[in-house]
């Protein structure tokens, strides 16, 4: 198992914390065509794993017999904040599907944003199911069962046709045999995908190409699940999010998971790349691909400063006093 050190942090000059993980580049061949570490390495997905797992309600037309606009459909493929504009989103999902809150599996919580769950706190707002941040993916999966006439009390386990077709639609796209496809379960209660890190990328590359998917209902689905995306950067995560930063740019499409795993793509340049961060973290990921773009001599500069302004180099402590600093330190080998 070969992981790189990718960030280190410094403190008074003084090596404090590394986050060592692994980064996979690969065109449109599904060549790996960069690297650091193993990109063989098997890692879940986790919320990576939600724009493959729309797939199925979007070749459904979910969104068109629901009247549903792009904004509401992105909550499909989102990692939500609880923000105003995503309960909005939210409840008008809830009206217009018919679906009942207490049907979903989600756990009754609050924001993860701290500006809406001190709203709560201090409104005397309780606990929702509908706040979780993955509580688009299963409105989802239940409008889906409720279309094709499936059962939805059991929307969310592994043997159900939706998530069996999920699966299915995941590993096309990964090409990676969906019987080698290690499966676990996500905080959220829905099945959740590990497979190499090299096949993630695959799959992502996908996402940004859809021309490479031979299934034309499959690629239609794409199309439309990552136009949800580029046009609704904010909900997929919300302001000061990596992933918001990057859809905001128009030639990518990205969807970073819990535990320091990302996956995101290039339409112009055709390659994709998948990481992995091992103990876990995300509050590297900006510095992470900031240096990957970098290093690849990405043309859009201004998306690098957005992931420059998420994550600065430079460590501030309480009083707002530079007292360290972080660095991206790996370097993508070419293969």
């Amino acid at each position: 198992m070969k992981f790189s050190t990718l960030v280190e942090e410094f403190r008074g000059g003084v090596l404090e914390n590394i986050h060592a993980g692994i980064v996979c580049g690969v065109n449109d061949r599904g060549e790996v065509i960069y690297s650091s570490g193993d990109e063989m390495h098997i890692a879940f997905l986790r919320s990576a794993a939600k724009p493959f797992q729309a797939i199925p309600v979007a070749r459904e037309k979910i969104d068109e017999k629901f009247g549903l606009t792009s904004r509401e459909a992105a909550l499909f493929t989102a990692s939500h904040r609880g923000e105003v504009y995503h309960v909005e989103a939210l409840e008008s999902l809830l009206a217009k599907t018919g679906i009942r809150e207490e049907e979903l599996l989600t756990n009754p919580t609050y924001p993860l944003n701290e500006e809406p769950k001190f709203a709560c706190l201090t409104q005397g707002v309780s606990k929702r199911r509908l706040f979780h941040n993955c509580s688009g993916k299963h409105l989802g999966f239940l409008a889906l069962s409720k279309e094709r006439g499936y059962s939805t009390h059991d929307y969310y386990e592994m043997d159900h046709p939706a998530q069996q077709e999920a699966l299915t639609a995941f590993a096309e796209m990964a090409e990676y045999p969906e019987e080698q496809i290690q499966l676990g379960v996500d905080g959220c209660g829905f099945p959740v995908f590990a497979l190499p890190l090299k096949h993630l990328a695959i799959a992502y590359l996908k996402l940004a190409c859809p021309d490479l998917i031979e299934d034309e209902e499959m690629q239609a689905a794409v199309v439309k699940i990552t136009g949800w995306m580029t046009e609704n950067p904010d909900i997929i995560a919300s302001h000061n999010f990596t992933c918001t930063a990057l859809l905001e740019d128009p030639n990518i499409i990205a969807k970073g998971g819990a535990m320091g795993v990302y996956g995101f793509a290039l339409k112009k340049e055709r390659i994709s790349f998948s990481l992995k961060v091992i103990d876990g973290s995300e509050q590297v990921w900006p510095l992470i691909i900031a240096s990957i773009l970098t290093q690849i001599n990405y043309e859009n500069q201004e998306t690098i400063q957005r992931l420059h302004d998420l994550v600065p180099t430079e460590i501030k402590n309480d009083n707002q006093l530079v007292v360290g600093e972080k660095r991206a330190v790996f370097t993508l080998e070419p293969r």
